[in-house]
Order: C-alpha cells, then sequence, then structure tokens
C-alpha cells in the first residue's frame, strides 16, 4: 500500500506530532464519551456536558480530557457523586488509538480518514457494548464518507491508497483503461458486497437452519462501510478476527455461567470494530506475513 502502511519513525515525525496527535486524540474522545451515550437516545450533542447524576452542567476547565477527570478525584465537583472511570478510559484508547495510527500511517494525507474512521469504529464499539445497536446514523455516513474518499482520493492523490485495487479481482483486464478514481469506486463497492454481502448471507442462513436471527442488519451496515474504506480482503481479515475475538469472548462468557445457554446474545459490532481497528493498523502485513507461508 504504499505510503499507507509504511510505518512512520519518531524522528521522521517528531515528538511534537504525537504529543498532538494525542491530545487531538483525547478531545475527540471527549466527544466520543458525548456520542456513545446520547446518540442511541437520539439526544443532541450540542449541549454542554453535564453530570448524570445531578444535571449540574460541567464547567470547560473540569472537562479538560483525562487531566479533568483525576483532578476531580472522578467526582462531581457538584454533588460529590462518582464519574465513571470508563470516560477517562475511552479518552485514552482513542488517543492511543490515534497515536497508533501516526505511527503506521505517518504524516499523509490519509492519515485524516484513517482518525476520522477509528473515532467512528470506537463510538461503534460502546454503543453496541451497551446498547446492542449500531445506529444508522453513523453507519450510513460511513459507507457514504468511504465511497467518497475512494473516489476523490485517486482524482486529486492518486492510486496508490488503496491496495485492493492492485489485486485480483480490481487488478484484471476488465478494469484496464478505466481511469484510477472508476477502479478505486469498484474496489469499494466490491469491498462493501463482500464485507456486508457476506455477513448478510450468512445471517439468512442461519435463520434458515435454526430459525432464530444470527445478528442484526446493523453489523451489515457496518461492514459495508468499513469494506468500502479498507477493501475486500481487509475486509475479511475483519471478519475473521471479529469471528475469533467474538468466539473467545463467547466461550470466556459460558465458562462463568451456570446456565451455559448458546442463545445468549453477544454484539457482534464489538469484534467487527476492533477487527476494523487491528486491520487498518497492521492488515496488509498480516496478509503478506501469512500469503508468505505458502511460497
Amino acid at each position: 500500500m504504499g505510503s499507507f502502511f509504511a510505518a512512520a519513525t519518531l524522528d521522521a515525525v517528531g515528538l511534537w506530532a504525537y504529543i498532538l496527535v494525542f491530545v487531538i486524540g483525547a478531545c475527540i474522545g471527549s466527544f466520543l464519551n458525548v456520542v456513545i451515550y446520547r446518540v442511541p437516545t437520539e439526544r443532541s450533542l450540542l449541549t454542554s456536558s453535564a453530570c448524570p447524576r445531578c444535571g449540574n452542567a460541567i464547567p470547560f476547565y473540569f472537562n479538560i480530557p483525562i487531566l479533568g477527570w483525576i483532578v476531580l478525584g472522578g467526582k462531581c465537583a457538584s454533588c460529590k457523586g462518582s464519574i465513571a472511570w470508563r470516560y477517562p478510559a475511552i479518552e485514552l484508547l482513542t488517543a492511543l488509538v490515534f497515536v497508533a495510527i501516526l505511527f503506521q500511517i505517518g504524516p499523509t494525507a490519509y492519515l485524516p480518514v484513517a482518525l476520522a474512521f477509528a473515532a467512528a469504529i470506537i463510538a461503534l464499539i460502546f454503543i453496541d457494548a451497551d446498547n446492542m445497536i449500531l445506529p444508522n446514523v453513523i453507519t450510513y455516513p460511513l459507507f457514504i464518507v468511504a465511497l467518497v474518499v475512494r473516489v476523490v482520493f485517486p482524482i486529486l492523490l492518486g492510486d496508490s491508497y488503496f491496495p485492493d485495487t492492485k489485486v485480483t479481482p480490481i487488478s484484471g483486464l476488465e478494469f484496464a483503461g478505466l481511469p484510477p478514481w472508476a477502479i478505486s469506486l469498484a474496489g469499494a463497492l466490491f469491498g462493501a458486497v463482500v464485507g456486508g454481502g457476506s455477513l448478510w448471507l450468512i445471517g439468512v442462513l442461519w435463520k434458515l437452519l435454526r430459525k432464530v436471527d444470527a445478528m442484526g442488519l446493523g453489523d451489515v451496515k457496518l461492514l459495508l462501510g468499513i469494506g468500502a474504506l479498507l477493501g475486500w480482503r481487509l475486509t475479511l481479515l475483519t471478519i475473521f478476527l471479529g469471528a475469533f475475538t467474538g468466539a473467545v469472548a463467547g466461550v470466556a462468557m459460558l465458562a462463568g455461567r451456570k446456565d451455559k445457554d448458546l442463545q445468549t446474545q453477544i454484539p457482534f459490532g464489538i469484534f467487527l470494530g476492533i477487527g476494523a481497528l487491528v486491520s487498518l493498523l497492521f492488515g496488509e502485513r498480516m496478509i503478506t506475513w501469512y500469503l508468505g507461508q505458502f511460497y
């Protein structure tokens, strides 16, 4: 993938760039806390942050990501009620993921796209964990923006950002002679079909065989966006990683239960999100290593 997966060294980017991206990530993580809490209940994202217990607004000087929670000792300045540790945890997680993306991708034009993609995925992971839904207000724009990126980048910056255009079937003769943006769009649509379509087909077959829903359409819509941006190979890797981590989590949950109910629902979006982030960061290297075992 050329510059997309070329790891940037600390000397090349500079320590201040990493600090800046960490701070931006923490601030984005603070906003994601609002998204995670309010989007499922269809509340406005524009109102100021408030204590979930007493409802008093949180002053801006206490709303500094991570540090604000530490200074307050995890308690509201007004009512002294506890503020969950997951708020600074999500801020820290987002900041660390942003730094990892900068290290892997470097200061390229694709960096803002990758950061935005990661932010959307993190929000969806925690929303699915809390509510077992993947809101259309996030999954639909993810798919649309991915298509726009796949068209605009080849026009403005060349076609070196999307490795799926260099492999079968998008690299085949049937696409020869098309402009780079059309080839990139074809790759995006094929990735969306492979991702969303395969999961939809699995759900249909499972319902026919077991007479129960295996997964919701939210997972399918999520994979449309993942497939459109990352391409079919990284999308299949995302599904594999999601299924593997989901299976491990499911076995761990069953081991801790007495009833051993195999019909227990697990929000699959959590694990698809984890798989997507791993694929974004390391996917091409993982695929290259795996294929290298056969040569």
